[in-house]
This record gives C-alpha cells, structure tokens and sequence, in this order.
C-alpha cells in the first residue's frame, strides 16, 4: 500500500470533504427512503452513494438559484439537466476512488488525524481536537466517524493520484513568449476617417431593380424574429398593494425588528495598535504627541496594514470598562492614552465620532407601512401558489382564472428581444422559451415574489416580409450600403496616392497618428474596427482600406514594435502565463484520464434508484 505524509495539494483537497460537512450538505430535504437504497450505482467496485448523489445535486441547484436569484425546485433541476451533470461528477470521482484503489494508494491514520486537528468545527474551547466536538459536527450531519474518515482516506487517495498524472507537466518557454509577443506588440500608424461628406455627389436614387436584388440578396437583415403567442395569467405583489392595510401591531412589530437600525448608541470607528509592553506603548505614545511618527508609520513598522488593526464601528457596550473609558474619552478623531487589554497594551486611534441615533416610530411609519404592505403582498401571492395549481389540476383554464382570482389575464406576442411588462422577467422568458404548443399551464414564480401560469398558444417562424411592406428600411439599409460602397472606391483611389507618397493632408484628409498601440487599447472617437484592422496588416509600412459601421478610414501602418521580453513586467507576465498554461494542461490530461479509468473500469448505474432520490427530493 503507498503512503503519503502532508502535502499542500492534499490539505487542499481534504479541507474540500471538510467543508462540504460542516455546511451540512449532506442533508437538504430528502426523505423517504427508508434506508433500503444505499447507493445509486458503481464505478466497478467502487459504490456511488445516495449521500454523494444528493449532496452533488444539491450543489448544482445552489449553483443554479444563485445564477437565477430565485429557489430552483427539483422539478426545474430536472428539465435542466442538473440532476445529470450532478451524476457525472461523482461518477468521475468515483472512477478516480477506484482506481486509487486498484493501485493501492492511500494515506495513513497519522495524515488523518493531522488533517482532523486542523479543523476550527472540531476544536474545543483549548483550541485543540475535541473527540466530542468532532463527533457532534457528525452527528449533526448524520455521519458516523469511520465513514468520513474513509472519505478522507478517498479524497487524500484522488489528490496523490492526480499528482502522480500531472506532476511535473509544464509548458515550453515558447508558449508564453508566443502569446506575451502577440498581446504585448505594439503599432504606430497615420489614419483618416473617409466620411459621407467628402463624397461630391449624393447617392442616386434607388430604382426599383437595385432594391428587389438588395431585399433578396441580404434578407437576413430584413427577416422577422420567431414571435411565439402566449397566454398567461400572473399575479404580483404590486397589485395586491392597493387592498392590504397593516394593523398597528404589524407595525410596531416591524420597528422592534429594526430598532438597531433606528436606534443606535454614540459610537467609535477605531484602529488598535498593539504592543509588547506598557514602556512600548508609551514609547509610540510619546512619539505620536511629539509628531516625530505617524500612527499610519507605527502600522507599518509593526509589518501591518490598516485593515489589520482595524475594529470597525463600536459603541460602549462592545468594548471591556477600562477601554471604553480610553475610547470613549476622546469626543473628537485622536489617539487614546496606552489601555491596558487582554491581549497586552495598545493605543487607539479614534477616526470618527458618530452620534446616537434616535428615530422614533412615528418618523418611519410611512416606510413601516411600505414595507409591511410589500411583505405582506408577497405572502399572499406565493400562498395562492399551490391554490392555482389545484385549480389548474382540477382543470381551469387560464382565462377562468382571470376571471375567478386575483391573477390578471393577457396575452402577449413574445420575442427574444421584448422586455415590457411580464416578459421583462427572467423566469418568465426562460419558461416561455421551453414551452411547446399542448404544454399544460404550470404555476410558476417570479423574481420579484410574483407568480405566473403561460401557455404557449402559437409559434410564428421568421419571415422576411415582401419588399412593398418595408420598402423604407430597405431603402435606408440600401443607402448605407451605397454609401460605403462609394467610400470604399474613393479609398482605393487615396491609397494609391498614399503609396506613391502623397501625404494624407495634401489629399484633403484630417490625418492623426497613433504611436507604439497596443491591440486592447482604444483610440477615442472611433470604431474598435481600426485597430482591429491595423493589426490586420502583416508587414510595415503598408496602406489599407478598413470599413466599419461609422464609414471607411484609410490607414498607412508605420511601424511594427515587439515586446521587450527582459523587463520586470514581462518576467512577470510570461510567469503567469506559464503557470496558467501548466495548469490548463494539467487539468486536461487529468480530464482525459479520468474518461479513460471511468469507460475502464466500466460505470454502473441504478436508474430505479435515482428516481426515487429524485422524487424524495423536495
């Protein structure tokens, strides 16, 4: 059996099991199994447990209803698909747990242990490992201490494992040379912007021949979006605002709960300096009042920064009596006199002195009574959630419910870049996008504590509408085309004369010049396309056309500068990018390897047994 002792790399990964414990994810509503399925497949002898799977699970959705802003339902996780990228997760761990396994590798009882002394959760009140605290934290999460530490066993395993793969993978220097070169070259160039108004002559007049070939040849530019007719019945917060009065009770209620917020005692913004002794902090003391030093130079003597010492915002109450006393002596920004504390002696630097607060109830009625109608409107409507489900259940349709309950009902012609009224909603639009025609009305939320029940009634594909009904944007698109097509000719003509050696100005031109510019830099007053375009240019010097949407510009390219690769800033870049590039590497050869060992020791799963996980699941 091979044996590891401590690695950085390891701690990492076991303080990652850790972790997921102590936030207590292996439970999140999960119930009904009865404890006859244990597992919910197998990466050949290494089992996929229902804890993993659920935990895993949990995970994607919490990623997913932070993405959202609102609470994923398991039902929303399965039309997503986050129940199967869950599932693929832990059988590339397992896959990876077997075959640590087959090669026999592990850790032994002392990296275990160490790695368990290291964890605040299972410390007692010394500051060492507590069996009975770590037995508790289990406990808590329904853990038996053989098992979790069999995962740690498992987890250290994978980590040596994946040293082994990758360790010592790096890339060439020409890698990073190669990408600090293009991103760090640097051109100087003359250009001038060829606009409408050097053209003598305004366009012609479009014939009817030229505007049929132009509708015809660029009909994507004239194709309606797919418009998909819905009908929906939603109720929110805001229309039930008007009808719901809070009692004085709520009221009063409400303020209690923010009376820190309304009533706050005088209080400090303070730093604390500590030092070794009280002859220290006189010292320093003496120093400050004599303005040899600066409390900002005494931090950074100390190897400190500001946000080291800093305390916050404190009132009387948060501070023991005798630094109170020096604290709050001071009625102006200062320094105290040394105080005495428990972690030894320290001076305090006063920054601000701010006032007692005393907002009365009658002076936040009006934002009481706001926020007491807006919680209490949202109540409502999520409790008539499960109402209009039943009500679709039991077969209403979502014109009844207009008409029989306090959801309003209307129909809208929904596409991708609408966002008035309901289709302003996230949740509403991504709903709308995953209907088909014949879906049943669901009751669904919004974001805002809103509730919404669609139906997708009709699906009109993009068209392109015929010539005679968008003749006038066809005519504008036409004569922006002909313009740029005329500036692009009249360009042509000028770089000839550019390359012979006419000077730009000598042509009418207003010519700039840019020197050594970088390719993410931004040159005011014109189109990202110029220097898209100028490190277009292979060689210097050359002249070229370069179209954007705010005309044509003709540019003369100077000069092509390389990065100087022995400065500070270089050696610093050209680190990084090794480093990020060796672990990009890395991680793919890992990701190749774990495909390998999964299709090897073949995957297993229970189907029976993941529905009905997914169904205890609420």
């Amino acid at each position: 059996m091979a044996k590891s002792g401590k690695s950085s790399a390891s701690r990492i990964a076991v303080w990652g099991i850790l972790l997921l414990l102590v936030l207590g994810l292996a439970g999140f509503g999960a119930g009904g199994l009865g404890g006859n399925i244990t597992t919910i497949g197998s990466v050949g002898e290494t089992p996929i447990t229902v804890q993993e799977y659920q935990q895993s699970l949990q995970q994607e959705m919490n990623l997913e209803t932070q993405r959202r802003q609102q609470r994923v339902s398991m039902q929303v996780a399965l039309q997503e698909g986050l129940d199967v990228r869950a599932r693929e997760r832990i059988a590339g761990i397992a896959a990876l747990s077997e075959e640590a396994r087959v090669l026999g590798i592990s850790v032994g009882d002392d990296e275990v242990l160490s790695q368990l002394q290291q964890v605040p959760a299972f410390q007692g009140p010394s500051g060492t490992f507590d069996r009975e605290s770590y037995e508790f934290a289990l406990e808590r999460n329904q853990t038996r201490p053989a098992e979790f530490e069999d995962s740690l066993r498992l987890t250290a395993a994978r980590q040596l494992l994946q040293q082994s793969v990758t360790g010592g993978l790096t890339v060439n220097n020409g890698y990073a040379e190669t990408i600090y070169g293009y991103l760090g070259q640097r051109r100087s160039f003359r250009w001038a912007t060829l606009s409408e108004d050097l053209l003598e002559t305004p366009n012609a007049v479009p014939t009817d021949a030229q505007l049929s070939e132009y509708h015809s040849e660029n009909a994507a530019q004239f194709e309606t979006p797919e418009i998909r007719k819905v009908s929906y019945a939603w109720l929110t917060p805001t229309m039930l605002e008007g009808s719901i009065t809070p009692n004085e009770d709520e009221l009063r209620a409400l303020y209690e709960e923010r009376s820190n917020e309304f009533n706050q005692p005088e209080r400090r913004i303070v730093e604390r300096l500590g030092f070794a002794d009280q002859a220290a902090a006189e010292a320093a003391k003496t120093q400050l009042d004599a303005g040899e030093v600066t409390f900002d130079e005494l931090v950074t003597e100390r190897g400190l920064t500001l946000d080291d010492v800093d305390q916050g915002e404190l009132a009387r109450d948060d501070l023991d009596g005798p630094i109170a006393d020096a604290v709050f002596a001071l009625t102006e920004p200062g320094i105290s006199a040394p105080v005495e504390t428990s972690l030894g002696p320290a001076l305090y630097r006063i920054n601000a002195v701010l006032e007692a607060r005393e907002i009365t109830f009658e002076d936040v009625r009006d934002e009481l009574v706001e926020q007491a109608t807006a919680d209490q409107a949202r109540r409502e409507v999520l409790n008539r959630l499960d109402e209009v489900d039943d009500l679709l259940a039991g077969g209403a349709t979502l014109e009844e419910l207009g008409e029989d309950t306090d959801l309003e009902f209307a129909q809208i012609d929904f596409s991708a870049g609408l966002t008035d009224g309901i289709a302003g909603y996230d949740n509403f639009r991504e709903e709308v996008a995953r209907m088909n025609e014949g879906d049943f009305p669901e009751a669904r939320e919004l974001s805002d504590g809103g509730i919404f029940a669609a139906r997708l009634e009709e699906v009109v594909s993009p068209t392109v509408p015929p010539l005679s009904d968008i003749r006038e944007d066809v005519v504008a698109a036409w004569n922006v085309s002909e313009t740029q097509r005329r500036l692009t000719q009249m360009g042509e003509e000028l770089k000839a004369k550019v390359d012979s050696g006419q000077a730009m100005e000598d042509l009418g031109l207003t010519a700039r010049t840019e020197t050594d510019r970088g390719r993410t830099e931004f040159v005011e007053g014109v189109s990202g396309a110029l220097l898209v375009g100028v490190f277009d240019i292979k060689d210097a010097p050359q002249t070229v056309i370069i179209p954007s949407d705010d005309g044509t510009m003709l540019v003369k390219l100077l000069d092509i500068s390389a990065p100087d690769l022995t400065t500070d800033e270089a050696q610093t870049f050209l680190t990084q990018l090794s480093q990020q590039g060796s672990a990009g590497m890395a991680a793919d050869v890992y990701e190749f390897y774990g495909q390998s060992v999964q299709t090897r020791h073949g995957l297993s799963l229970d189907q029976v047994a993941i529905n009905a996980v997914n169904a205890s699941i609420h």
